[in-house]
């Protein structure tokens, strides 16, 4: 199971499975807020490529590439 991004992680997609416009697979992202429902969860994520789509976890899939509290210790 993958963990669930923290607001200010910075994220690589890796899967949008269900969307059909998703982000492009790869495309690079900074978590923003995070809606908790549960099992799931909707993430608001600031995508660099300037597109506005919520991901939902745990159908959509992540990696973690640079924790929020890994930053603030920097």
């Amino acid at each position: 199971m993958q963990s669930f991004p923290k607001v200010g992680d910075r994220i690589r997609l890796v899967a949008m499975p269900q969307d059909p416009d998703p982000v492009p697979i790869g495309s690079l992202g900074t978590v923003v807020t995070i809606y908790n429902h549960g099992h799931w969860a909707q993430i608001d994520v600031d995508w660099d490529n300037g597109r506005n789509l919520m991901l939902s976890l745990p159908d959509d899939c992540v990696a973690i590439i640079n924790p929020a509290s890994n930053r603030e210790s920097q």
